[in-house]
């Protein structure tokens, strides 16, 4: 079984940054239902649930369709894998819908799925809210119970808010309930014990392996690489279709690498916890990091917006990826040190 990937590059549309990304093959594995021609091709579709965790949303037939960008095209790598190991076939390509539904009513799908998460967060926040007793009381089982509810309310959140693609509504006031509830427990929950962690060895002279269009999490992770585990890395952007890895490529940030996000982790978060990094003022930008990757507002950083709008201007200013991260290397140099110098006078 063979699944295929249109690499050319996007196609400026109206729908989005490149057209809309819809994921079609061949009926044959569980979860595959055969849909009339549509762009050309023959598509169909994984099970809801597959597609819904990429954030992608139906349209006409149980196509899925996501904004056709180099992450969104990453993400349906995963569904193709699960259709080609369920005995399908499968291939992406890009498409503009010339007929039917028009870019605007996409987006509105768009908008109304996530708003509708949202919502349902929210309702089930409000409603953990409700059942908790009392602040004066001490903690109880029940409360931790509570705890976890909302350790499992903000990683869906956090998963959510990177496939809002369009800016729903209602995120916002989902956030707000979550945030009451940690208020509420704050001083009462007490932290559970975590196991010592087991530090990684650490490469040397290795080939780190990214994505191309380097942004804040792939060019703090390359910093923190250089700087704190691997001072003789060199780097390597790529396609994210179609990349096969050499002997020694050491890959982050991207599909099947080796160090990416885990949990609610971005990447910046999980180098630090694989190789044991305890630096005050690298778990300062690893907040910053977070929140300016993840959008979910965990760690309320007000540095973020500052942080990113340079980011941005690095970005716009120098389209080479390798240009990117030498300023960026500057940028949080200076980060350090003034998070170092702050945690030193705390």
């Amino acid at each position: 079984m063979v699944a295929a990937v249109d690499v050319t590059p996007p196609v400026p549309a109206a729908g989005g940054e490149g057209g809309w990304l819809p994921v079609g093959g061949a009926a044959g594995a569980p979860g595959i239902e055969p849909v009339p021609p549509v762009a050309g091709g023959a598509l169909a579709t994984a099970e809801p649930g597959v597609t819904a965790r990429v954030g992608a949303v139906p349209i006409k037939n149980s196509v899925y369709v996501l904004p056709a960008t180099e992450q969104a095209a990453e993400d349906f790598q995963w569904i193709l894998r699960e259709i080609v190991d369920a005995g399908g076939t499968a291939s992406i390509t890009r498409a503009e819908f010339v007929d039917g539904l028009t870019d605007a009513e996409i987006r509105r799908l768009f908008r109304d799925a996530r708003a509708q998460d949202y919502e349902e967060i929210a309702a089930e926040a409000r409603a953990v809210l409700k059942s908790l007793p009392p602040r004066r009381r001490p903690v109880t089982e029940h409360r931790e119970q509570v705890a976890e509810a909302l350790a499992r309310l903000r990683k869906r959140f956090t998963a959510v808010r990177r496939m809002d693609f369009f800016g729903a509504g209602g995120g916002e006031d989902a956030l707000r309930a979550l945030d009451q509830i940690e208020e509420h427990l704050r001083p009462l929950v007490r932290p559970a014990p975590t196991p010592r962690p087991q530090t990684e060895p650490r490469p040397r002279g290795r080939t780190w392996v990214t994505r191309r269009d380097v942004f804040v999490d792939r060019v703090a992770s390359a910093w923190l690489i250089r700087r704190f585990i691997d001072p003789e890395a060199s780097f390597k952007f790529v396609a994210p279709q179609g990349y096969r890895p050499d002997i020694g490529d050491v890959r982050f940030d991207m599909f099947e690498a080796e160090y990416s996000h885990e949990g609610d982790r971005c990447t910046f978060e999980t180098l630090l916890a694989r190789f044991c990094l305890n630096d005050p003022g690298l778990r300062d930008i690893a907040e910053i990091v977070h929140d300016i990757d993840l959008k979910d507002g965990k760690f309320g950083r007000a540095e973020a917006a500052g942080i990113e709008r340079v980011l941005a201007a690095i970005m716009a200013a120098h389209p080479d990826d390798g240009a990117r991260l030498e300023r960026g290397t500057q940028l949080l140099d200076e980060l350090y040190a003034l998070c170092a110098k702050d945690n030193t006078q705390r």
